[in-house]
Parts: C-alpha cells; structure tokens; sequence
C-alpha cells in the first residue's frame, strides 16, 4: 500500500523561487520517502492550502505518481480497475485504462493497493488479483499485459498483491511468489521467479551489497534479500506476524536493514554484513501495519499503531537503539513523507500536519483538515503541490508553493 523525503531547504512564504521535483514511483525517486522539493511553504492560509482541484479515482489505496507535468493512480468502481492519467496542474483527465477486476472488500474498502511506476514512455500498474500491464505513458495503451497467476504460477496472498512494480535495469521486479520475480519490462517475459508460495505486501527494494545488484523482499513470513540478476536467494531472516502479514517496506541503510509490521510484531534492525544476518535491537513502539517509515538523519519517523483505523501514534525512533525520542497522538492510523527537514503527515482521518523533523520534540508548524473518510494513503509532495486521497476515492491537489 502499499513505499517520506530527502534533506532540503524550505524557502519561508513569499521568499525565492520553487524547484519542482518529480515523484515517478512508489516511496519517491529514490524509494525512501524522501521528496527533493523547494521552495514549498509550510505556513498556510487560515483554512488550509488552497484547493486546486479535486477529483475522484475510484476505490482504493493506490498512492500517485507524477512525472512529465501528468499524475497517474488507480482506483475501482463495479469491479473494473482504472488506471488513471490527469494533467498534474489542473486535474484535466489525459486518459483512462479499465479492466475488470473484483473489488474485493476483505475487512477493508478494497480496491487496488499497488501504485503505478513511471520510467521512460512507459507506466507499470498492478491490480490485486495479478494483472500487471505497461502501458504508454502518454497515451495510455496497453504494450503488454501479463496475469501473473497464470503467466509465473504464482499464488494471490489473501488480501492481494500490493507491492509496487520496481525497474531494474532491463528487469520490473515484483513482490510475488514467495520471494520476489522479475519479468523483462519490455516485454514481460519472465525472467525469474523464486517460488510459488503467496507473496508479502511491500514493495521490492533495491541496494548494492558486495559488488551485486539485490532487491530486499519482505515476505510473508521474513526479510529476504535476492539478486537481481538471478532471484538467487543471499540471505534470509524470520519474521512473521499472526496473520502472515508484512506490509510496510524495509529500509535500508549500509549493512542494516530496518522491518516493522503490525499485530503487535513491532520493529527491528538487523545486520546482514557477510551474508549473515543478526539482529542488532527489536521494540514494540513502531508497529507500521502498512505505511512505512521514513529514515531522515539518523532518525525513523512514522505511525505507530494497530491493524485497523482505531488509533494511531506518530513516533521518533533512533535508528541505530531503537530508543524512542518522542510520540505524538494522530487520529487514525495514518502515513508521512519528509521534504526540507519536516514532516508531512496525513492523518488516517484526513488532517494534513506540517512538523519539524527533530528527535528533540513533535513541534507542528500548520495543520488542516483536507478529506475526510480513510485516509491510508501517502500524501505526495511534488512541483509545489500536495496531493492527497482516501479510501473512497477522492483525491485533492493543494497549493503550498
């Protein structure tokens, strides 16, 4: 639901010109939530940020990606999955691709979780029952289309793929089958699969280790870490929930990994140097159910709390003790990105937070409510504008430059 922002001067309101960035997949150019973004304000009107646009998508959880001035997401209405291309600025819709897929309510909305992925002419979507396509950018026709059941034999986790597509090289790496796959991304021809066990919910995450290319999977039941190149398996660590459930991505930082998961699991860092992987600390106080954190100066940032909407706590960890530096109640169990050294939190009930990333104490800069419903989904930071959705579908496009 499937991957908060780099370091960067916020230029004050009214001061300078902005630097727009992009924001082309999942969890940002980089893949750590981190958004390169200036001259954004985080001081509002009183009311909040203006309203550009608003919008409904359908159904769903699917988070936005903007690249080349267009935003795409997903959504689904009467068990047709759309994906959706609007014009970034204003909300215009470019085009549309529908397909049928079930909505598959399971104690949730339903709806698909995964987000596009922009690389080049070409677009990535996934739907929960396994229908990856590529489509054209610009145009929004279909250049391939697998199902992944039948086209990889891989099973459907019981509450659906949910891990983003990532570009490798030549190679779109997937969380399914039991350790991860890979498909050529100009064609979808499979290229490996590691197995046919049902997948984990996270979406795959790239790093260097030893002179080899990896992707870390956090599967159904541990921390896997695969080569690229070949889906061979480097080293693997247990980690499993009551409900066979990890969704929130693992981040990585040199030769530690961080993994956190809800039902009371809670979080860990654990050290992989030489293939061998050994826990270095493990706590309760970050129990991500589905939303990863964010790692900005040695510090994690994200939303503690339960499997479903019923209360939440945003929370400092240090990444290297796991000590907890400060907690602040949120309503509902939300998500956040990091742009200019401050956090951007949208709560699991639609208040939009502005605060300072600092272990020293939660300090809120600005706060409004921009959505109501449920709100799962990671706002998105992108050319002076921030976007947010919820469950039901509405999206809505504020101005903070």
């Amino acid at each position: 639901m499937n991957r908060l922002f780099a370091c960067l001067l916020i230029l004050p309101l009214g001061g300078g010109g902005a630097l727009g960035s992009e924001w082309p997949r999942w969890r940002g150019p980089d893949d750590d939530g981190i958004s390169t973004e200036t001259g954004w304000s985080a001081r509002w009107p009183e009311g909040g940020p203006r309203v550009v646009w608003h919008a409904n998508v359908g159904v769903g959880f699917s988070s936005v990606t903007v690249s080349g001035g267009r935003l795409y997401t997903m959504g689904n209405r009467g068990d047709r999955d759309t994906v959706v291309c609007l014009e970034a600025g204003t909300g215009a819709e470019i085009w549309r691709h529908s397909y049928p897929a079930p909505m598959a309510p399971h104690y949730y909305e339903g709806g698909p979780s995964a987000t596009p992925t922009v690389e080049g002419k070409s677009v990535y979507t996934l739907s929960k029952s396994g229908e990856l396509f590529c489509l054209a950018a610009g145009s929004g026709k279909v250049v391939w289309h697998k199902n992944l059941p039948r086209h990889l034999g891989t099973r459907i986790p019981e509450w659906g793929f949910a891990g983003s597509p990532l570009v490798e090289g030549n190679r779109l790496i997937l969380n399914a089958g039991t350790y991860g796959a890979a498909v050529n991304k100009m064609t979808g021809a499979p290229l490996w699969v590691s197995a046919s066990g049902p997948a984990g919910y996270a979406s795959p995450v790239a790093f260097n280790e030893g002179g080899r290319r990896c992707v870390a999977v956090f599967a159904q039941r541990e921390i896997v870490a695969v080569e690229v190149q070949t889906g061979r398996v480097v080293w693997r660590f247990p980690w499993a929930t009551s409900f066979g459930i990890n969704a929130a991505d693992p981040i990585i930082s040199g030769d530690t990994v961080f993994v956190s998961s809800g039902y009371n699991q809670g979080c860990g860092l654990i050290r992989f140097a030489d293939d061998q992987p050994r826990l270095l600390w493990a706590n309760k106080q970050m129990r991500t159910h589905f939303n990863s954190c964010v790692l900005f100066n040695n510090c994690l940032y994200g939303i503690d709390g339960d499997a479903g909407d019923n209360f939440g706590a945003l929370k400092c960890l240090d990444w290297r003790t796991g000590r907890l530096w400060w907690t602040e109640p949120v309503d509902g169990v939300g998500t956040l990105t990091i742009a200019g050294g401050r956090l951007i939190v949208l709560s699991g009930r639609g208040e939009l937070i502005v605060a300072e990333a600092s272990p020293v104490g939660f300090q809120a800069l600005d706060r409004a409510q921009v959505l109501g419903g449920k709100c799962w989904t990671m706002p998105v930071l992108a050319n002076g504008r921030i976007y947010c959705r919820n469950a039901a579908g509405a999206l809505v496009c504020l101005a903070v430059k």
